[in-house]
């Protein structure tokens, strides 16, 4: 904790700014003003540089491309933790949650477009970190008797699993449409081309 404090300090802008006006306290020496206190005159320049300086500013945002990164993790972890529960679960739930898996992988997958869409960028990770856990473990949780004797729990699950998917696909479609219209416009540019 303390050597990255001294790190930090060493690359701010007081230290820089003080050990600039610093060197200016050996210029003086080095031209005969400062005389033989010159280490006094360099002392005092650097902690008045540094005093002086504005502080570092402060950058709150997270990177895109991290918050992306760790976002495929939490997915990818998610699915693992998933698979490994896999027994326990009805049927058709592993099918879908890969599917869904897949549409939020395609989005995670492009960093910098998806942090200039905050709405996407909000809904996916909603889908990562609340709505597919929430559903699974939910399901998990209950008695395995319950699981056993009721299907009403597992068409539970499947249904919430389908709307998640469907919200998955919203989503990717969302995040895609510039492609997907782009892709159309060079259809029909092709065709235009070709007709003449």
């Amino acid at each position: 904790m303390a050597t990255n404090s001294v790190v930090r300090y060493l690359g701010s802008t007081k230290n820089l700014v003080g050990c600039t006006a610093g060197l200016g306290g050996v210029g003086l020496h080095l031209t005969g003003v400062a005389g033989d206190l010159w280490l006094l005159v360099v002392a005092g320049l650097y902690l008045a540089g540094a005093l002086a300086a504005p502080p570092d500013r402060i950058h709150l945002a997270v990177d895109p491309a991290q918050n992306a990164t760790q976002l495929r993790d939490d997915l990818a972890t998610l699915m693992a933790r998933v698979q490994a529960e896999a027994k326990r679960l009805p049927d058709d739930a592993l099918p879908r949650l890969t599917r869904i898996e897949r549409s939020l992988d395609a989005v995670l997958a492009r960093p910098k477009p998806l942090s200039a869409d905050p709405e996407t960028t909000h809904a996916t990770t909603r889908l990562v970190r609340v709505d597919i856990p929430l559903a699974v473990e939910t399901y998990l949780n209950l008695p395995w008797w319950i699981t056993v004797t009721r299907r009403s729990a597992a068409g539970e699950l499947l249904a919430q699993l389908e709307l998640l998917e469907a919200d998955a696909e919203k989503v990717a479609t969302h995040f895609f449409a510039e492609d997907l219209r782009r892709q159309s416009d060079h259809t029909r540019y092709l065709r235009d081309r070709a007709e003449e």
